[in-house]
Order: structure tokens, then C-alpha cells, then sequence
């Protein structure tokens, strides 16, 4: 659908875009590092922690607001309110909070997931870190930083292989035991490797700091946003197998098609054992 979306309707995607971001910040603000902040867990499962607190909601609702102002009839699916049907053929994926068990730590790389697209994924996305103040855009022919210390574009890091490489994930909190194992697999091949990161490693490979990053069990929401904005830096984003990410499940995030290769065959020959 991007080719068929003019100059203007682009131009819009944009400013809602932002307008959701700008409404969500005070939101998850309001909240992080304030005493009292409880948090309600949404697993089912008795051996894991999947938390929400009402800075995820209120700052989901501050976004639909948004959208029910701005844009009426686009679809929309969101972590903690669910799918809204539209008619425009766009829908808006929102993540409140991505990292929601790093915000009830006090860490700031949580984040703010917003993407716009259809059904073939993503057009444009913002990852936005409230508290330190940087967002991260992508799409649309724009990737960009902006935060307290300015605007810089966004560019992957180019020319390192495996053994050269900096490979962030969310393990062992996300994904099975044979997932892990095979992560694991990369990151012995890799030079270093940083763990609980969320969405804001995604960023980090945007702008170009770190050259991996790989998860498994994700949903639409949290992977959207940040895929775009991957991808307008110039890396590549799939699934492990090589396909479409956008719908979740197990992510690569690479910062070259060859190191994107080099990883992606470590991980399904590790699946395959």
C-alpha cells in the first residue's frame, strides 16, 4: 500500500504518528519511579511474570483518543485493548509499554511502540523512550533520532561479521528452552552480548550501536514499531526461517543482509537438532 499513499496522506501518517507519542509520554510518566505503582500479572501460567500497570492502560487510551479524533476509520490493535476494526485498509499497532517488567524496575529502556501499516506489515513506526527523551522514527523515506542532544538520521552499522558482532534479546525471560539454546548458539559466536533490552535494543540497532538482535514469542505490537524503524535505518528484519516478521513470533533484527545469513543459520540448525 505505500506506493499507493500520496505525498499528503503521508504527510498525515506522520503527524498522527506523533501526536500518539506526544499523548502517551506524560502518561508512563505520571507513573515510572513513583512510589505505589502495582502491577497486575496477565499470565496464566504459574511460572511466569506478565505484568501490566495503569500507565500501560492510561497511556493506551490517551492513543486511541488520539485516533478517534484523528483518525476514525483506520483499524487498530493494541496490547491491552485489543482490535478495533476500520475501513481505510491502515491499521495503527500500539505497545503502550514494551518492557513493562524493566519499567516496574525503574530501568529507562522501556518504551512507547507505535506503527503504522496494512496487512503486509509496517509503514511507519516510532519507538519512544519517554524518560530519557529520545524517539526513534522510521518510514516513509525518514529515519531519525531526535532527543536531548538534538536530530541525527539513523543508519545500521555496516561490515562486521558474527565474530565481530554486538547481539542484544530479551532471554532466558522470553521464549522456550530450545529457543534459548538456540540463541545461545549465536551468541557464543558473537563478540558480546547484553540481555533485557526490550524494545530499545531495536533502537540501538538503529542508530547503529549494536548489530543483532533476537527474540522469540512476540506479538504484532512488539514488533511493528520497532521493525520499521530497523528497516529505514537499512537493516533487516524477519522471522527466523527468513519470512515475514510482522506478525510476531520468532525475530531477527540484523544490521546487514550477511550477518542476518551468517546468524539465521546458526538458529534453525539449531531448531532442527
Amino acid at each position: 500500500m505505500s506506493a499507493a499513499l500520496d505525498k499528503a496522506t503521508k504527510a498525515e501518517l506522520l503527524r498522527v504518528a506523533h501526536l500518539l507519542a506526544d499523548a502517551a509520554r506524560p502518561e508512563t510518566l505520571r507513573h515510572f519511579r513513583k512510589p505505589g505503582l502495582s502491577a497486575d500479572d496477565k499470565s496464566a501460567a504459574p511460572d511466569h511474570f506478565d505484568p501490566v500497570t495503569e500507565a500501560d492502560r492510561a497511556a493506551e487510551r490517551a492513543m486511541r483518543a488520539v485516533l478517534a479524533s484523528e483518525r476514525p476509520h483506520d483499524s487498530i490493535l493494541g496490547e491491552e485493548y485489543g482490535a478495533h476494526e476500520g475501513s481505510t485498509g491502515l491499521v495503527w499497532v500500539l505497545d503502550p509499554i514494551d518492557g513493562t517488567r524493566g519499567y516496574i524496575s525503574g530501568t529507562p529502556t522501556w518504551g512507547v511502540l507505535i506503527a503504522v501499516g496494512d496487512d503486509d506489515g509496517p509503514l511507519f513506526g516510532i519507538v519512544d523512550q519517554p524518560y530519557i527523551g529520545e524517539r526513534f522514527s522510521g518510514g516513509f523515506g525518514l529515519a531519525e533520532v531526535t532527543g536531548p542532544t538534538g536530530t541525527a538520521p539513523l543508519a545500521v552499522r555496516r561490515g562486521r561479521t558474527l565474530s565481530e558482532a554486538t547481539v542484544m534479546t530479551t532471554f532466558p525471560e522470553v521464549g522456550t528452552e530450545a529457543e534459548a539454546r538456540a540463541f545461545h548458539t549465536v551468541a557464543h559466536a558473537a563478540r558480546l552480548t547484553r540481555y533485557g533490552m526490550d524494545c530499545y535494543a531495536y533502537a540501538l540497532l538503529a542508530a547503529g550501536q549494536v548489530d543483532l538482535v533476537i527474540e522469540a514469542g512476540l506479538n504484532s505490537y512488539d514488533i511493528q514499531g520497532p521493525q520499521a524503524v530497523v528497516e529505514a535505518a537499512g537493516g533487516v528484519v524477519t522471522g527466523w526461517d527468513g519470512g515475514a516478521a510482522h506478525n510476531g513470533g520468532r525475530v531477527i533484527a540484523a544490521a546487514t543482509p550477511e550477518l542476518h545469513a551468517e546468524a539465521c543459520a546458526l538458529l534453525r540448525a539449531s531448531l532442527a537438532r
